[in-house]
């Protein structure tokens, strides 16, 4: 009688190890592809990051000056001073005759002029109204494609939309990293490298930390 207890706890044991490793395999596997991208791009970024010092960039200045018509200047109000968007059709006009996207950016309000400041990933932009007379001027300086994703990896200045991307890309790496460590739990039996390799991989930034960062 324990002989067969012992069949159907070992088969039990079998079984469950089965159900945890087919799971653990596709949400392994699930969360790999969703963050494959993303981490190759972060990791790409963060050596560009590490030298960026070594990286030469040569920044690109380029600047528009132009007039607001009689109706958009009208349009912009009495409002003198604090910090508020532009009009919509003002935006609107700018946003064409400029090719950039304003929307509904706060701007700096003083009875002579409106200052929006545009800054934007691997570049950084401004543009002024005067108030009296509806002269703009915009300028943009754009520091290349390095500097342009390097931003991206810090999150700066890239908008609420990628904002959410890195949060939905971060948790997928956590279960990518969480489903791996219940795998070489899973494996570890078989592999005894398993646990000195974590280990190492623990070991070696934390006495990096400890000795070399002062």
């Amino acid at each position: 009688m324990s002989a067969e207890r012992s069949t159907a706890h070992l088969v039990q044991q079998q079984a469950s190890r089965g159900f945890w490793l087919r799971t653990l395999h596709q949400w392994h596997w699930i969360s790999s592809a969703v963050c494959l991208v993303g981490m190759l791009l972060f990791a790409a970024t963060g050596i560009t990051l590490n030298h960026a010092a070594k990286i030469e960039a040569t920044p690109q200045v380029s600047n528009r000056q132009l007039e607001l018509p009689a109706p958009m200047l009208e349009a912009l109000g009495t409002r003198e001073e604090g910090n508020a968007p532009l009009p919509a059709k003002v935006a609107d006009w700018l946003s064409r005759e400029l090719g950039v996207s304003i929307g509904r950016r706060s701007g700096e309000w003083s009875p002579e002029e409106i200052y929006l400041s545009m800054p934007g990933p691997g570049s950084d932009a401004w543009l002024s109204i005067d108030r009296e007379t509806g002269a703009v001027e915009y300028e943009q300086t754009r520091r290349g494609w390095v500097s342009y994703f390097n931003d991206l990896h810090k999150g700066r200045n890239a908008g609420p939309g990628w904002g959410w991307f890195i949060d939905v890309f971060a948790i997928a790496c956590l279960v990518f990293c969480i489903t791996g460590l219940f795998l070489l739990h899973l494996h570890a039996r078989q592999r005894r490298m398993t646990w000195p390799l974590v280990g190492l991989g623990l070991l070696v930034p934390l006495l990096i930390a400890l000795l070399l960062i002062h």
